[in-house]
């Protein structure tokens, strides 16, 4: 009868124990600060860009964020945003572009999909999808490329991206991740401007994306 007493004992125990850790968020940081990302990535020269006002800072909910500006000889600038959630547990979500540009009077005219070849810090070569969109505001318009990336996976659907958050909490008791952004100008109206546009971002995201994934948690 003890036996059996400090066997189902144990029992509880252990699943308490397992309940507490499972309930009890991994708060997971950079492995650098953003802010250490490089300013100067191949051709492109980085610049920071204004801090966000209290109230969208709070609104983001973000742990960490970057917004800069890069700008290469000749071409239009180029500007990053990046937003890491060291927990998504207590209400504090990733946001999609597509909810927030709308707000700035930039409307979506445009969505697609685009695969880009990229390289991790090691140099190991991979191929990710990501979100191409075209915004305009009156008559300027803009291509944005955006991704979520946590754990060394790069998602393009916002839906995908829950389901990973609720598999990672479950296997790993993880729910850090990372929403990047990329936005640069459409100097036209034409099919070749949109093209530039995408050829631009292209260059510039392969040119960054080892930095900032030996930032990222893997």
């Amino acid at each position: 009868m003890i036996t059996r007493l400090l066997v189902i004992s144990a029992l509880f125990l252990g699943s308490a124990g397992y309940v507490s850790y499972k309930t009890h968020p991994e708060k997971v940081a950079t492995r650098t600060p953003l802010a250490s990302l490089p300013m100067r990535v191949d051709r492109w020269e980085g610049r920071e860009g204004a801090p966000f006002a209290p109230n969208i800072v709070k609104v983001l909910g973000a742990d960490e964020y970057l917004n800069r500006v890069y700008l290469a000889p000749k071409e239009p600038f180029v500007s990053l945003y990046v937003g890491f959630y060291q927990s998504q547990r207590q209400g504090d979500t990733m946001h999609s572009p597509l909810n927030c540009l709308p707000g700035a009077g930039w409307q979506p005219v445009r969505q697609d999909r685009a695969t880009l070849a990229v390289t991790d810090l090691n140099g190991t070569p991979r191929a990710v999808t990501v979100n191409q969109i075209v915004i305009q505001k009156s008559l300027d318009r803009q291509m944005v490329l955006y991704w979520y990336q946590s754990h060394g996976k790069v998602i393009a659907s916002e839906y995908a991206s829950k389901i990973y958050l609720v598999y990672d909490a479950m296997r790993l008791n993880r729910t850090d991740a990372a929403m990047v952004r990329v936005i640069t100008p459409i100097e036209g109206a034409g099919a070749t401007d949109d093209d530039a546009a995408a050829a631009r971002l292209t260059e510039f995201v392969q040119s960054i994306f080892p930095q900032l994934s030996g930032q990222l948690p893997s």
